[in-house]
């Protein structure tokens, strides 16, 4: 029996994986909703965008450049925020609508609005002490940049790859493919930890990576353990 690679590279997810928001959608929304004159209820509003969100199109924009990327991707919310208010109320209207979601647009990019999971910091640390390349695989439009380095993030990890980057979005093969390549590592000595089975977990085995999934852990301060755990059995991951 061959042995089995030892683990070189670890790839994260990004939101819902080493960074959190603070609040809801939703609460976020009804804020400042609000402030803009439109009273809603948190709850009606999270339950809409968990209707709404995944049925949206993919972030991505061929045909786009440089600057361009941003503004698509800034209309691309708009969309998908102005159909969780229909969703949530139809007979809800805004005096500006367009000011709301700036003003809402704006809160997301704000580092403040969110924190990194426990012990991630010294998480990652530890792993690039320990000489492993690390990555982050997202979903995310742009913006993903910055917030990483509000949050100090960007200097932990050696790439940030989004649909933007990759011209896919997960749980596409090419965005995983495009990742490996930019960070020159294989699949076979990669283990990616994520928070959706079907985009992460099932995305990243397809590939032949080895996973963990996020939700089966507290948080990350014992997660070097884990990882030397698995990387000891050679298996798969999803469980304690």
């Amino acid at each position: 029996m061959s042995a089995t690679p030892r683990i070189e590279t670890v790839l994260f997810d990004a939101a819902g994986t080493l960074i959190e928001l603070r609040e809801s959608v939703g609460t976020s929304y009804a804020r400042v909703a609000r402030e803009h004159g439109v009273e809603l209820p948190a709850w009606r509003l999270d339950d809409a965008f968990s209707r709404i969100f995944p049925q949206a199109p993919p972030l991505l924009f061929p045909e786009a450049t440089g600057a361009e990327i941003d503004a698509c991707e800034r209309q691309w919310w708009r969309a998908v925020v102005r159909s969780t208010f229909l969703a949530t109320d139809s007979t809800a209207r805004f005096e500006d609508f367009d000011g709301f979601f700036d003003a809402l647009y704006t809160e997301f990019s704000r580092p403040e609005s969110w924190c990194p999971r426990q012990g991630c910091h010294a998480m990652l640390a530890e792993l690039r002490g320990r000489g492993m390349t690390l990555g982050v695989v997202s979903n995310f439009d742009r913006r993903l940049y910055a917030l990483f380095a509000g949050l100090e993030l960007a200097s932990l990890v050696d790439a940030i790859i989004l649909p933007s980057d990759a011209g896919a979005e997960k749980p596409a093969a090419e965005i995983f493919e495009f990742a490996l390549s930019q960070l020159g590592a294989t699949a076979s000595a990669t283990v990616f930890v994520g928070d959706s089975d079907a985009d992460d977990i099932r995305g990243a085995r397809a590939l032949g990576m080895r996973t963990i999934d996020v939700t089966s852990l507290a948080n990350f301060d014992d997660f070097p353990d884990r990882l030397g755990k698995l990387a000891a059995h050679g298996a798969e991951s999803t469980d304690d």
